[in-house]
């Protein structure tokens, strides 16, 4: 009977020592588990930063209007409500590409883009203006809009932007690298290159009074493309497959758009305005 004790012990304290390093084990794997599990503090800080990429803000242009003639208020009100649409497409494009592109995609695929949409448009305001009183200069000022990313402004101000960018005028060195010829232009790169249907050819007989606008309008096509060749190549490899669609010939198709448009309005001014011209608008991408 004495002899039994010592036995039931050691059993004892064999079965408690399992039991500890059971309970041990649990705790290290426990410790091991939690160690490789993500703080929930950082995942929704994650979140939160890929489904708020920021805000597009720009200058208010209505307040820096003089006053509008009423012949002129139905086209000014109608551009407003653009350059309000323009921004809100821009605020979606900024969600929608989330992690796209390298360092320069928001400033190149949607700040940049903005900037030329509103350009034109600010300056169909002034014209519109401009026909019953004195054009208002120094609107294209507007045209620039930022980033603001987690509340803090990136680049400019919601009011009084500067105009740093490329605007809406011509230059030689531009034109010099492209033509506004029927079947695309004579630049070619690995990009490829903008084909724009041509413009000139398809007007009717131009007033003398109105060949100089015209000729200037027509130049600034020739840049347009230009520019839009040289934004192709420097944004190879960029964004997703709609990129090139996006944020390059989209932009260029409206600033053509604007430029047709404002040949029309010239021409008509002395004799008929021409129609139908905005079909030549559209540019391709050939490769």
């Amino acid at each position: 009977m004495s002899r039994a004790l010592p036995k039931y012990n050691k059993r004892r304290v064999v079965f408690i020592g399992g039991a500890a390093a059971v309970v041990l084990s649990g705790a290290v794997i426990a410790g091991s588990a939690l160690a490789g599990t993500p703080d929930k503090s950082s995942t929704a800080q994650s979140a939160r930063t890929l489904s708020d990429p920021g805000t597009i803000s720009c200058p208010d242009v209505k307040s820096q209007l003089p006053a509008v003639p009423a012949s002129a208020q139905a086209e000014v009100d109608r551009n407003l409500t653009l350059l309000d649409t323009q921004i809100a497409e821009a605020n979606k494009r900024l969600v929608d590409t989330v992690g796209q592109g390298g360092a320069n995609f928001v400033q190149n695929a949607i700040l940049g883009p903005l900037k030329d949409k509103r350009v034109s448009t600010i300056d169909r305001i002034a014209i519109a203006i401009g026909r019953q009183g004195t054009k208002p200069t120094g609107l294209d000022s507007l045209a620039t809009c930022a980033l603001n990313a987690g509340g803090t402004d990136v680049g400019g101000t919601e009011t009084g932007g500067t105009d740093t960018g490329a605007t809406d005028t011509a230059t030689p060195s531009a034109t010099a690298s492209a033509t506004d010829a029927a079947g695309g232009t004579d630049t070619t790169t690995a990009a490829g290159t903008i084909s724009c249907p041509d413009v000139k050819s398809q007007l009717p007989a131009v007033p003398a009074s109105a060949q100089a606008e015209v000729d200037r309008n027509l130049t600034l096509l020739d840049t347009q493309i230009a520019e839009a060749n040289k934004r192709l190549v420097d944004t190879v490899g960029q964004g997703g497959a709609n990129f090139v669609q996006n944020a390059i010939l989209g932009p260029l198709k409206d600033k053509r758009v604007s430029t047709i448009d404002r040949i029309a309005i010239a021409i008509g001014r002395q004799g008929t305005k021409p129609s139908g011209l905005d079909s030549l608008a559209a540019c391709t991408l050939t490769k």
